[in-house]
């Protein structure tokens, strides 16, 4: 089964009524079976976020998560959103989703990979692998 994609056009809160667009595209593999790819398209290129499918699932219903990533549905211009905190070193974002756009992708990805059987889709052998091949480790 081919990996499950969304695009979807985000609103960039800048205060108060302010909003600007930001086309985004939701991806989601079995061969990473807990995340969620978030590539938000900006004239100065895409910039990239990957946060837990859960996350993102939980925050459909109330709001989950802190420190860099936190969700929860909201209520904007009379219309059902997924509000989506980002920060980082760099900086923050606030932006709105269709909450209905993003449930949908949602479903899609848990008809691929059901919850609870995530780690069936995982690798141990390569996983490890990368781990043990690690150049930043000392070796002996």
């Amino acid at each position: 089964m081919l990996p499950v994609s969304a695009h979807l056009e985000l609103r960039l809160v800048l205060g108060g009524d302010r909003a600007i667009a930001v086309p985004a595209t939701l991806s989601y593999s079995r061969d990473a079976p807990y995340a969620v790819t978030a590539s938000f398209h900006t004239a100065e290129g895409d910039v990239t976020w990957v946060f837990g499918r859960d996350l993102l699932y939980q925050g459909l219903e109330a709001p989950v998560g802190d420190g860099d990533v936190a969700v929860w549905p909201c209520a904007q211009r009379d219309q059902e959103s997924l509000c989506l905190s980002l920060s980082s070193p760099t900086g923050s974002a606030l932006l709105e989703a269709d909450i209905a756009a993003v449930g949908a992708f949602l479903d899609l990805t848990y008809v691929l990979v059901p919850s609870g059987s995530e780690g069936q889709h995982i690798d141990m052998d390569a996983e490890l692998d990368l781990i043990l091949r690690d150049d930043s480790s000392p070796h002996s």
